[in-house]
């Protein structure tokens, strides 16, 4: 691996940029002969100077091919250099480029297409048969790019070839505005169809600068990509700012069993994963022997986190006791809080003035407060254009004042920490009226032990709390979830969990499924966030005999 540039403080002055076509320019030059994007085994692996060239190779190219401003640009691609080198190339052109999830079938890929209005479409073999069938449920994509080939597309060499000979990138990219659109995010829903958030430049600068003056990072470090890009947390972190702002040397990793391979390798100086993540490998730790009272120093050289100067998470509650054994090992994970509405973070813990289970205090630019009823309102630059061909959709969530409404019922205690307590439509109000968390219950589920890898707690308008829990699969190891055995090895972990809940939080009976919930299935969403209402419809039989 080629080892980054040396690390600097210095604010990055690409955060001074109008738009993220600026930024990218300042930061590349700044660093010409340093590796900007790599895969881990360095095939390919690209210097800031070559990766531009290229850049303005597919620019060109895309140009030609008719992509002008304004126009929408899918990608459905892994984790690789490629993503970031063709979705800078139609930034360039003041075009939208967006992710779709890898996940989802060729019905959501065509609504979402359908919804973005995008001709163009850059992929890769294996979701050809995914992106084709999408034109039967909407899309209406003229032009299919391959980056590894296949039959009746266009390959990188046939966009290249698209070039007009008197192509003026510059002038391309200074055309660009702060409020043309930068990108969308499809929220994943927990129900009904995705809603396409539409993200300007000026958007993600506030982001990038708010994010800065909280928690500094040094550029020139080393970041690994693994999260989906068409999730706002990636875009942010590994597009805009390890590529783009921070002059990283961003290493993409397309399958996530080899990220902590990748990890140990690259020893990132910033890394953030989801808390499932973290909890498994809390696990994992755990059954090595690991403890809060281990030298952390050694523990964190065998991960390879010992050059960190930030830990993250964020998207899901992490129970504090996951936060408490990596802090006592000199990991200090700081809990952040944010959505796609609002470019990604909105609140963060600093690794200086942090306290866990909260998700810290506001950055720069977002102004916050609580509703009549608790419920979490944010404004200021971070905050999105609105919900792309939903008006009244955008209307409902942003007020006339400015104000989104979030859907999060939270809290702020008296030194400035705020507290999300829960989704507002998903509290659980027993039979008794008493108001509760189910994501702070599953959490502690999952937290408890190994075997736990989802749950979905139920309990509103019933007299007790029972969950449906599903195996985790790379801990249960082929267990059947029907051997009794098995099923004592998870009463114990539901028995823990309990021991940390009140009594009327604490789960009375489970069912533990034979299914596995993969991410943009039927229960979980591409984020893994459940889809509570079809669970509840599909195991409808199951969650009432719970309750005979």
């Amino acid at each position: 691996m080629a080892i980054a540039a040396t690390t600097t403080t210095a604010r990055p002055e690409a955060l001074d940029a109008r738009t993220m076509c600026e930024a990218l320019v300042l930061t590349a030059a700044q660093r010409p002969d340093q590796v900007a994007l790599r895969t881990p085994d360095d095939a390919p692996s690209l210097t800031y100077a070559e990766a531009m060239a290229r850049v303005a190779v597919l620019a060109a190219g895309l140009y030609g091919l008719g992509v002008r401003r304004g126009d929408t640009v899918g990608l459905m691609l892994v984790n690789r250099p490629g993503f970031h080198l063709f979705d800078a190339a139609a930034m360039m052109l003041g075009a939208c480029p967006f992710s779709v999830y890898n996940t989802s079938p060729a019905e959501q890929v065509g609504y979402v297409m359908g919804d973005a209005g995008n001709r163009v479409v850059i992929t890769e073999q294996r979701f050809l048969d995914v992106v084709r069938g999408a034109s039967r449920h909407g899309a209406n994509a003229r032009t299919i790019v391959s980056l590894d080939g296949g039959e009746g597309v266009l390959g990188i060499g046939d966009v290249a070839a698209a070039a007009p000979a008197d192509f003026d990138l510059e002038a391309s990219w200074r055309a660009v505005a702060p409020d043309d659109l930068l990108t969308l995010i499809y929220t994943s829903g927990t129900t009904g169809p995705p809603k396409g958030v539409e993200i300007t430049h000026a958007n993600i600068l506030a982001e990038l600068n708010g994010v800065h003056d909280a928690v500094p990072a040094s550029s020139g470090g080393r970041q690994v990509s693994f999260l989906p890009a068409a999730h706002i947390a990636d875009r942010w972190a590994s597009h805009y700012g390890a590529f783009m702002t921070y002059g990283a040397t961003l290493t993409t990793v397309a399958n996530l069993p080899d990220l902590f391979a990748a990890v140990a390798q690259v020893r990132p100086t910033i890394f953030g994963a989801v808390p499932r993540v973290w909890e498994k490998l809390k696990a994992g730790l755990e059954a090595r022997g690991v403890t809060a009272e281990t030298p952390g120093e050694q523990v964190r050289a065998m991960l390879g986190l010992d050059a960190a100067e930030w830990f993250a998470t964020g998207a899901a509650p992490t129970p504090p006791e996951v936060l408490e054994f990596f802090d006592a090992l000199g990991i200090r994970i700081c809990e952040v809080w944010g959505m796609s509405e609002v470019s990604c973070v909105a609140t963060t813990n600093r690794p200086g003035d942090w306290r866990a289970g909260s998700v810290g205090k506001p950055i720069a630019g977002a102004e916050l407060r609580l509703a009549g009823d608790d419920e979490l309102l944010i404004r200021g630059p971070l905050v999105m254009r609105g919900y792309r061909n939903k008006p009244e959709m955008t209307a409902e969530t942003v007020d006339g004042d400015g104000w989104l409404h979030t859907g999060d019922i939270a809290r702020v205690d008296e030194d400035g920490f705020w507290w999300i307590v829960d989704r507002k439509k998903e509290l659980i109000i027993n039979a008794g009226g008493k108001n509760m968390s189910p994501a702070n219950i599953e959490a502690r589920l999952k937290a408890a032990g190994p075997l736990i890898g989802q749950a979905c707690v139920i309990g509103d308008r019933r007299p007790y709390n029972v969950a449906l829990l599903v195996l985790d699969p790379d801990a249960a190891g082929g267990l059947d979830p029907a051997d009794e055995g098995v099923r004592e090895r998870v009463q114990a972990e539901v028995d823990a969990a309990n021991a940390r809940l009140s009594r009327v939080e604490q789960v009375k009976r489970f069912a533990l499924l034979a299914e596995e919930w993969l991410p943009g299935g039927e229960e979980l969403t591409p984020t893994m966030k459940l889809r509570r209402r079809p669970i509840a419809e599909r195991y409808a039989e199951t969650i009432d005999a719970l309750y005979a």
